[in-house]
């Protein structure tokens, strides 16, 4: 491989090393010859498990620890000099102090093990919106993780060698202690380091960690932005093409509308859609005045349980080779997996997400782990669009926000101004539904779906949306969606999945000024008819409810978000206070 001559990261990772203790240090090339060997390692000692070959080709297993299966946000922590820094939505812990917290914890944690140097990049390397790290490791699953997630191999070390810039990301799994677990930030000094977690949300250290949390710092201090968005492809018979961005909290679609597949109907119209990315997106400001975007990811680390052909058939397909499954169920008799939903037929002879004996048949438990995860190559999606390595950004036309409401939000709207679209992205809600049928639970606030991956103080996050707006000359148009709409039975008025196309070509009309809307306080919605529902089974009073907008709901929703609003201790950016105020006044001047 090609050595790394930069005396700045050869001393960084030495001084790591002298901390960490491991028996020998291994730069990871990217190469098939040498994560196979990885592999093999880690098969020998029983790490991973290799799937059925013939079925799954490339296919591995793992299982983390019982209690360490999903992103520890208690545990992830900002540690900016100045409090204030971090924001009121953040853990901030003063970097002195979690740096010596650490170094105790780090010291000697790779005795008797191997130190993996990967460098990687998130981006394709060379490019404009690519970023360089270098992630020090004792996990073999990080190793071949970071491979399928991020661009690894020696045109990375090219660009460390010719003086990038890279954010130093440390990682040991040391004890797995779920006491003495951090996933620790240091914004100003441009590193991450974590300990004592195995599970991918909390180690694969280029992802939520660099691409969202230091990214968003770094998009905020570079002019540019670190977003917790899909980016999606939508191609007419004519061949004309355009991109939408969207984000959504989780259990709101998100990757499914990543990959959705067009309904028949529209389908021998000649449409077709494509995904550019199904998580994060980062975002430029073009020479044209126009917001460009690329997923900086090279792979998907997607949630098993619930995807299956009709939900989502291109994850699926995407699964099928090369992919490394977590905590779902093993069929034993011929070495696949299963998670719930996948289909209706559970091994019966099996091992449950922990290792136990398991009958799906008969068994009243879970096979998989309701965060059950597969890390899949982008590669392999029957979707994926042809931009996707360019690494040259995509023009973005429409903006989404959304997430599961079942009576506030309309289907859809469109904000009145860039400023106004802030607005609605700062108060994104999601709903939980508690088991009684029925019965709503929790409203959550997830703001622009970025409350857990904000690496600074939120109040300057919107403030810096705000300012990105006014140096666009021709900005994304911004709507807002809820696919969730329920009636009087607690029923979905809405199908989603392919059907969700429908709504998106409405915005696509709207950004070309091409149909009219009606303006609420809300924003802007369908006329009735202009959402192409040619080929439903949907009535025009299910269509009308749809968009309703009920002023008691709305009255208690503007109580809700004021009380969120003052978690930021009046330091809300005027603009946002302004729309908030709007919106109160003319939800009171409903009839």
């Amino acid at each position: 491989m090609t050595m790394v001559t930069n005396q700045l990261v050869n001393d960084w990772v030495k001084q790591m090393a002298d901390m960490t203790k491991p028996d020998e240090i291994v730069w990871v090339d990217g190469s098939k010859e040498q994560l196979e060997g990885i592999k093999q390692i880690a098969l020998g000692t029983g790490e991973m498990i290799q799937l059925n070959q013939e079925k799954m080709p490339g296919c591995l297993y793992y299982r983390t620890n019982p209690k360490d299966v999903a992103r520890d946000e208690k545990r992830t922590v900002i540690c900016s000099r100045r409090q204030e820094d971090a924001g009121p939505t953040n853990n901030w812990v003063a970097p002195e102090e979690m740096y010596a917290r650490l170094r105790e914890l780090f010291d000697g944690s790779m005795k008797g093990r191997t130190m993996y140097a990967i460098p990687f990049s998130m981006g394709v390397p060379g490019t404009e919106f690519a970023k360089i790290g270098i992630e020090l490791t004792d996990s073999i699953y990080v190793v071949l993780s970071m491979a399928i997630m991020t661009r690894v191999g020696g045109q990375v070390i090219e660009e460390l060698n010719k003086g990038a810039s890279f954010t130093k990301c440390l990682h040991s799994k040391a004890q797995v202690d779920e006491t003495k677990k951090y996933i620790a930030h240091f914004p100003e000094d441009n590193t991450i380091w974590s300990i004592n977690s195995a599970y991918g949300g909390n180690v694969l250290l280029g992802k939520k960690c660099l691409a969202l949390r230091i990214g968003s710092y770094l998009g905020k201090n570079e002019g540019w932005m670190a977003e917790h968005m899909l980016i999606l492809k939508i191609e007419n018979a004519e061949g004309e093409k355009k991109y939408v961005c969207a984000a959504f909290p989780s259990a709101c679609g998100k990757t499914n509308l990543a990959m959705l597949t067009p309904p028949e109907y529209f389908r021998k119209k000649g449409y077709k859609v494509s995904t550019v990315g199904d998580d994060i997106a980062w975002l430029r400001i073009g020479k044209d005045g126009r917001l460009y975007a690329v997923n900086p990811e090279n792979g998907f680390f997607g949630v098993a349980p619930g995807t299956n052909e009709k939900s989502n058939p291109n994850a699926l397909a995407t699964t099928r080779r090369d992919t490394i499954f977590t905590n779902v169920a093993r069929n034993l008799d011929d070495n696949t997996v299963w998670w719930e939903k996948l289909d209706k037929n559970p091994p019966e002879n099996g091992e449950d997400w922990q290792g136990r004996p398991w009958n799906g048949k008969t068994s009243k438990e879970k096979g998989a782990h309701p965060n059950s995860r597969f890390t899949a190559p982008a590669k392999n999606c029957p979707t994926i669009a042809d931009e996707f390595n360019t690494g040259e950004g995509v023009p973005i036309s429409a903006i989404i926000f959304g997430g599961r409401r079942a009576k506030a939000e309309p289907l859809v709207y469109q904000a009145k101004s860039w400023n106004h679209g802030v607005f609605i992205g700062s108060r994104m809600t999601s709903e939980t539904t508690a088991a009684a049928k029925g019965t709503v639970g929790v409203v959550r606030h997830d703001p622009m779906a970025m409350l857990p991956f904000c690496g600074y103080n939120m109040s300057d996050y919107f403030q810096h949306w705000i300012d990105m707006g006014e140096k666009l000359t021709n900005p994304p148009q911004i709507f807002h969606v809820n696919w969730f709409r329920t009636d009087e039975n607690d029923q979905f008025m809405w199908p989603g999945f392919g059907d969700n196309l429908r709504v998106l070509l409405w915005m696509m009309d709207r950004c070309e000024g091409s149909v009219d809307a009606v303006e609420t306080p809300l924003g802007y919605v369908p006329i009735p008819g202009d959402i192409n529902t040619e080929g439903m089974d949907i009535s025009d009073e299910t269509k009308r409810k749809l968009m309703l907008i009920d002023k008691n709901t709305w009255l208690d929703e503007i109580e809700d978000l004021k009380t969120f609003y003052e978690r930021f201790n009046g330091d809300l950016p005027k603009t946002i206070k302004d729309c908030f105020y709007e919106l109160a006044d003319n939800i009171g001047k409903m009839q």
